[in-house]
């Protein structure tokens, strides 16, 4: 009945009213404002923390002589609400006891690198085991080298020296103490000919301890080094016996 009614108005009458299309736009319109305005707020708090970041002063660990960090700066407070120091932390690092595996890995650094060499790599290797003990076995092993002639005689006889250490046991009731046992093999020529002298030996290494540092990151050095050849009848001349030691037979 309405359509029927609706039908015979003149054309323009069967529009909708004006102010239903204006209420419509003004929806959108409003929704168009509200929109702007929350994008505005997120962009404004977002460049805002980004100013916040920005002035705030860097943060700087400084590290002294004896490798403790400290934290300077601007993240220095936050550190000390916190209660966490990194410089405590480095030092507690630092002071921490070495393990048996640290033990056994030094001895084992130590007698490949001190009994395996050739004439090339002789004086890097011996070089490296040195400065892996202390002040005085390192003086006494030293002089050794030197009245030996050790690097003399290994160039010019072309020594070529294989170590293989087949277990490392640490001493009982005796802390940082370890007997290797090894298998060393050492080739030269003489007059044109080769000679081939195999060892079986027993390596006697007794460790200290140290602060941890960079340079020596277990905190452990060789003070006491002896060697004893168990089946080998030839003499290589490059057995030694440490000074701190009096009981090891001489070689």
């Amino acid at each position: 009945m309405k359509n029927a009614i609706r039908g015979k108005l003149p054309e323009i009458a069967r529009y909708t009213k004006y102010y239903e299309h204006d209420g419509i736009l003004r929806a959108y319109a409003n929704r168009a404002m509200v929109l702007a305005v929350v994008f505005g707020v997120i962009a404004f708090a977002s460049l805002g923390l980004a100013i916040y970041v920005r002035i705030q002063p860097p943060t700087i660990i400084r590290v002294d002589k004896d490798g403790n960090a400290v934290v300077m700066g601007g993240a220095a407070h936050l550190t000390e609400k916190s209660g966490f120091s990194l410089g405590l932390l480095a030092e507690a690092a630092a002071e921490a006891a070495p393990t048996d595996l640290e033990g056994r890995a030094v001895v084992r650094r130590f007698l490949e690198g001190y009994l395996s060499y050739t004439p090339d790599s002789a004086e890097r290797n011996l070089s490296e085991s040195l400065n892996m003990m202390t002040r005085n076995l390192r003086g006494y092993t030293m002089d050794k080298l030197r009245d030996d002639d050790t690097i003399g005689k290994i160039k010019e006889d072309r020594i070529i020296s294989d170590f293989r250490i087949r277990t490392i046991e640490s001493v009982k009731d005796t802390p940082w103490d370890y007997v290797a046992f090894g298998v060393k093999e050492v080739h030269r020529i003489n007059n044109g000919t080769e000679t081939t002298d195999r060892i079986v030996g027993r390596y006697n290494v007794r460790l200290m301890e140290e602060r941890r540092s960079e340079v020596n990151p277990s905190g452990l050095l060789v003070a006491q080094y002896s060697e004893q050849q168990m089946v080998g009848d030839k003499e290589t001349g490059l057995l030694q016996k440490s000074a701190l030691d009096p009981s090891a037979p001489d070689k």
